[in-house]
């Protein structure tokens, strides 16, 4: 049975709703994830896609840390995320990279390894797990820091590593 609308405006909705599903699908829409649905575009995701910094040098910025909801959840090498562990995630630093960070307000310093990717929020550079940041002094009452990010080893794309500025501190 075809249902129309009293006042005939079944080929105006058709074409309204058709404009909107091409829309929501056409070019410039976020890419599909491995299960067919759509994923929420991430803000200068996609800048650094690709542009990992290898240089080994210090950076400075502001760090968060994860919120419990991640714990065990697999990051970005396939590791659980362990709120106790020393583990971080950054954009631009490669996977396996080993860093010293260092809150610039307390002074406290602790060392980590980029297993994963993020913050994207802007102006973070680094999430680290509960632990670490509590090390260094975040908390839960100021929740984000700025800090220094000193690679202490950084992997090549060959397979070796190279000394970071963090190294020489």
């Amino acid at each position: 049975m075809r249902h129309t609308r009293p006042d005939g405006r079944l080929a105006a909705t058709v074409a309204i709703l058709s404009l909107g599903l091409f829309a929501a699908t056409g070019a410039g829409a976020a890419p599909k994830s491995g299960n067919g649905q759509r994923k929420p575009a991430l803000a200068g995701h996609a800048a650094n896609h690709g542009k990992l910094d290898r240089s080994g040098r210090v950076k400075v910025g502001k760090a968060s840390f994860y919120a419990g909801r991640f714990a065990g959840k697999k990051m970005a090498d396939g590791t659980p995320m362990k709120p106790g562990g020393a583990n971080a995630a950054s954009k631009t630093l490669p996977l396996g990279t080993v860093a010293k960070v260092t809150n610039l307000e307390t002074g406290q310093s602790t060392a980590v390894t980029i297993r994963d990717r993020g913050p994207y929020m802007p102006g973070r550079i680094i999430d680290l797990p509960p632990g670490k940041a509590r090390e260094i002094g975040i908390t839960h009452k100021n929740g984000v820091a700025p800090v220094e990010v000193a690679p202490i080893v950084v992997p090549t794309p060959d397979g070796g590593t190279k000394t970071g500025d963090g190294a020489k501190q």
